[in-house]
């Protein structure tokens, strides 16, 4: 009898969770992909709803529409936007509207991967480069400038993510060079070889670029040693980025930003 009682319950939150349309924010650790870290949110929220075997990657029914709003590289944390039924329309808005992040580089070596999870490809004095050199080269980064992504990257070639070709063993070209916006980029701190950088930009933009166009400005050579993006949209992560441990149903109905369509519909039935 106890479990016949229960069942209404568990259904009534599958529907719920189902019901869901707009969007929220979670909090990204570093280590997992954006993708993994989207799997794990639906596995941790079905189970909860009482779905057993709740694996994303094989569950074929009770379907759980959800993506999220631009790919945080692997070794990065901070705020990934979430949406849910029909707010995974509204993602698109996300990917090309403003970011912030903070990164700390270091000089005197590059990698192939742009960042810290790479192999060591360039190694270069950086004694000469001062906090005022840095600071006036980062003049040259703000505004509409040209950039080319990196090799390493979730952009796709014949289908596949270039990080994957290249982990395979295949020879990738660079992407052409492409327009990007950076509407405000500060150095925070400069203990050398690490610095540390504030930076605001729009869709498109690569922070491990950045940092490897940096180094040769500056005679020398860089890469990103840690990233976190700390604003996507209107969300923040100190005020909207939901921790792992909040990732339940009650804390997304309080966190959830509706849909237009949503809010008109609350609206008009109050």
């Amino acid at each position: 009898m106890a479990g016949n009682k229960a069942a209404p319950s568990l259904t009534s939150s599958l529907s719920k969770l189902q019901s869901l349309n707009g969007l929220f924010a979670i909090y990204k650790k570093p280590g997992p992909t954006s993708a993994d870290v989207l799997n794990n949110l639906k596995e941790v929220l079905l189970t909860e709803a009482g779905v057993k075997n709740a694996n994303p990657r094989k569950r074929k029914k009770q379907s759980l529409k959800m993506g999220h709003g631009g790919t945080l590289d692997s070794a990065a944390s901070g705020v990934l936007v979430v949406g849910v039924g029909n707010g995974t329309k509204m993602l698109s808005a996300m990917l090309t509207g403003s970011k912030k992040y903070t990164a700390v580089g270091e000089l005197g070596k590059a990698t192939d991967t742009l960042d810290a999870t790479g192999s060591v490809t360039t190694e270069k004095d950086f004694k000469h480069v001062t906090r005022l050199d840095m600071e006036e080269k980062l003049h040259g980064f703000v505004g509409d400038i040209m950039q080319v992504p990196p090799l390493y990257s979730a952009l796709k070639k014949d289908g596949q993510r270039m990080s994957v070709l290249l982990k395979k063993g295949h020879n990738v070209e660079a992407k052409p060079a492409r327009s990007v916006t950076v509407y405000k980029l500060t150095l925070q701190e400069f203990k050398p070889p690490l610095f540390t950088l504030n930076i605001e930009c729009g869709g498109g933009f690569y922070v491990r670029s950045l940092v490897d166009d940096l180094g040769k400005a500056l005679s020398s050579c860089a890469h990103v040693k840690e990233l976190i993006r700390t604003k996507q949209g209107q969300f923040t992560l100190e005020d909207h980025a939901l921790q792992e441990e909040h990732w339940t149903l009650e804390h997304i109905l309080k966190s959830l930003h509706l849909c237009p369509d949503e809010v008109a519909a609350a609206e008009g039935s109050t």
